[in-house]
C-alpha cells in the first residue's frame, strides 16, 4: 500500500518514495498546448496548487523518468527543456514593506541557486527578477517557465488592516510589472493563489493574463474527484462508507466533477477514517468575524446568495465583498450558475458538511460570543428534535438567548433585528450538520425556515415585536407553508416565534402538529 503524501508539495519526492499520487498530467498537458501562455488559478489553500506548479516545473525542465506510467510520459517532447524560475510566496508572514522586500530577496536568492545565476550585488528584488529572466533566456537559449506560488499571500495575511494591506499590494504590483515588460523572454506564466484580485490593480498591463479558475477544462486541476477515491485509495478506504466521506468533504464545484480538498482525504485516513473538521482546523478565518462586524448579514442568506461574475472578479483591497472572499477561501462554493439578459449569475452555498458545521460554529461565537457554552446548547437542542419535544424546544431557545451577554446588546439595535434570531437559530441546527433550508420561496411566499430530522419536518416563522401578536404561527397557517411538504413521511410541526424588542428573548411562542 503507498504511503500517503501529507504535506508533501515535491512532485519528484512523492514519486521518488512511492507516495500516492493522483495523475493530473493530462490537464498539464492540456495547459501547456492549450495556445496561451499567461494562466491564473485560484483556488483555497491545501489544495494541491504547490503540487501541480511543481509538476509544471519537472515537465518543463524535461525530468522524463519521473513520470514513467503517468499520462504524459509517452505525449512530450522530453527533450524540449526550458529554464524555470520560480517564486513562492507561501511561506513567512509579512506586516511591514521592509519585510516584504527583505522576502522578496530571499526569494529570489532560491531562484538565482536552482538556475545557477547571480544577480548583481546591489539589485533589489525586482531588479534581480529581471535580471534572472534575461540571463536565464541568454544562458539556456529558451525562454523562460515563470511559475509563481501562493502570489497574494503578503495581501491576505493583512486584509483586515486595510492600510497594510494596500502597502503590501503596491508592493507586489510593482514587482509583478517586470513580467508585463519581458514578454519577449518568457515562454509560460503560471499564476497561482487563494483570492482573485483584480487584474487592473495587481497585473496592470498584464492583458493576455487568462484566468482558468471557473474554465470547465480545468475544473479538476487542483483536487480529488470521487473517481480518484474509488481507483487511487481504494486500498486505503477499504470498508469505509463514501457516502459518508462524500457528504463530510466532496463538493468544491468548477464546473468539472466536484472535487475533494486533498488534505481533507490525507487527514481522514491518516486519522483512522474518523470524521473531523481537518481541512478547517489548519486555518485561521479571523478576517471574517471582522468583516461580519462591518455590515449586518442575515447568515442564512449567505449560504445560499446569489452573485454575479462582477462581483467574483473585482475583489480588492479597498472593495471586499465579503461573499466573494467566503468563495475565494473556500467556505463556499458555486451551487448553480445561471444566463440572463443581464448575464452570468452564480448561486453560491456551503460545499460540504465539513464547512457547513465548521463555518456556523463560527457564526455562533460571532453572534454570542459563547465558546465553552456552545456544546451544551447543541447536545440539547439534538436531542430534543430527535424526539420532537416541541415544548422542550421553547424553553431550550428561552435559555440559549437567556445566556447571551447583554454587551451584545449594548449601543446597537440588533433585539430589533429579526435576522439577528434567525441567524442564531439558524447557525446552531447547521452547526449541528441538520437538514435545513432557510428563506425558501414559493408561489405563496418564503418560508424562515424548514428543519428536516427523522423523516419529520418543522417550519418556522420568526418575527421581532412590541407586543405578542400570534402571527408568526397564523402566517404558516395562512399562506399554507406546509402544503409543499405534504404527504409527509413522518409528522409536520408549525413553529411560530415571536421576539420581543425589550425583553431580547421569546415573547410568544406557539406551535401545532398537522
Amino acid at each position: 500500500m503507498k504511503k500517503l503524501p501529507i504535506g508533501i508539495q515535491t512532485f519528484s519526492k512523492i514519486i521518488e518514495n512511492d507516495f500516492v499520487y493522483v495523475d493530473k498530467t493530462e490537464i498539464a498537458l492540456r495547459l501547456i498546448k492549450d495556445g496561451g501562455g499567461y494562466y491564473f488559478l485560484s483556488r483555497p489553500r491545501r489544495f494541491g496548487k504547490s503540487l501541480f506548479l511543481d509538476t509544471l516545473k519537472e515537465i518543463f525542465e524535461g525530468n522524463k523518468e519521473l513520470f514513467k506510467g503517468l499520462y504524459i510520459y509517452d505525449k512530450w517532447d522530453w527533450e524540449d527543456r526550458y529554464p524555470v524560475l520560480r517564486i513562492s510566496l507561501g511561506s513567512g508572514v509579512n506586516k511591514t514593506q521592509e519585510q516584504l522586500n527583505d522576502h522578496l530577496s530571499w526569494v529570489m536568492e532560491d531562484a538565482e541557486r536552482d538556475l545557477g545565476i547571480k544577480c548583481n550585488r546591489d539589485s533589489n528584488a525586482k531588479k534581480c527578477f529581471k535580471e534572472l529572466l534575461i540571463a536565464a533566456y541568454n544562458k539556456f537559449g529558451k525562454k523562460v517557465v515563470i511559475l509563481i506560488d501562493e502570489y497574494d499571500k503578503p495581501i491576505l495575511d493583512n486584509i483586515t488592516d486595510r492600510e497594510t494591506a494596500e502597502v503590501m499590494r503596491d508592493v507586489m504590483k510593482d514587482f509583478y510589472g517586470v513580467i508585463k515588460d519581458n514578454d519577449v523572454y518568457i515562454r509560460l506564466v503560471f499564476i497561482t493563489g487563494v483570492s482573485k484580485f483584480s487584474k487592473m490593480n495587481l497585473f496592470s498591463g498584464l492583458n493576455n493574463l487568462a484566468d482558468i479558475t471557473l474554465n470547465p477544462n480545468y475544473g479538476e486541476i487542483c483536487g480529488y474527484t470521487h473517481k480518484d477515491l474509488l481507483q487511487v485509495f481504494n486500498e486505503h478506504l477499504e470498508g469505509v462508507d463514501l457516502e459518508d466521506v462524500r457528504q463530510w468533504y466532496n463538493g468544491y464545484n468548477y464546473f468539472a466533477n466536484k472535487v475533494y480538498n486533498p488534505f481533507d482525504i490525507l487527514l481522514f485516513i491518516s486519522n483512522g477514517k474518523e470524521f473531523r473538521n481537518y481541512w478547517w482546523s489548519t486555518g485561521n478565518p479571523s478576517f471574517l468575524v471582522k468583516l461580519l462586524n462591518q455590515k449586518e448579514y442575515y447568515l442564512p442568506e449567505l449560504e445560499h446568495y446569489e452573485v454575479t461574475d462582477t462581483i467574483l472578479d473585482s475583489f480588492d483591497v479597498d472593495t471586499i465583498e465579503l461573499e466573494a472572499l467566503l468563495w475565494q477561501t473556500g467556505y463556499l462554493t458555486i451551487i448553480n450558475k445561471t444566463q440572463d439578459v443581464f448575464g452570468v449569475k452564480y448561486t453560491l452555498g456551503i460545499p460540504n458538511k465539513e464547512i457547513q458545521i465548521s463555518l456556523n460554529r463560527l457564526f455562533i461565537t460571532f453572534l454570542t460570543t459563547q465558546t465553552t457554552e456552545q456544546l451544551r446548547h447543541q447536545s440539547r437542542l439534538v436531542d430534543i428534535f430527535r424526539k420532537g419535544d416541541i415544548n422542550a424546544f421553547e424553553e431550550a431557545l428561552r435559555q440559549l438567548f437567556a445566556s447571551i451577554p447583554y454587551q451584545n446588546f449594548t449601543n446597537n439595535k440588533i433585539a430589533e433585528y429579526e435576522g439577528y434570531y434567525a441567524s442564531l437559530i439558524y447557525a446552531y441546527f447547521a452547526s449541528l450538520g441538520l437538514d435545513i433550508t432557510s428563506e425558501e420561496s414559493y408561489n405563496k411566499g418564503r418560508i424562515d425556515m424548514t428543519l428536516k430530522m427523522n423523516d419529520n419536518i418543522f417550519i418556522f416563522e420568526f418575527k421581532v415585536v412590541k407586543e405578542a401578536t400570534g402571527n408568526a404561527l397564523q402566517q404558516i397557517k395562512s399562506k399554507k407553508y406546509y402544503e409543499r411538504y405534504l404527504p409527509a413521511k413522518g409528522k409536520v410541526f408549525l413553529i411560530g416565534i415571536e421576539f420581543g424588542k425589550e425583553e431580547r428573548n421569546i415573547l410568544h411562542f406557539e406551535w401545532e402538529q398537522l
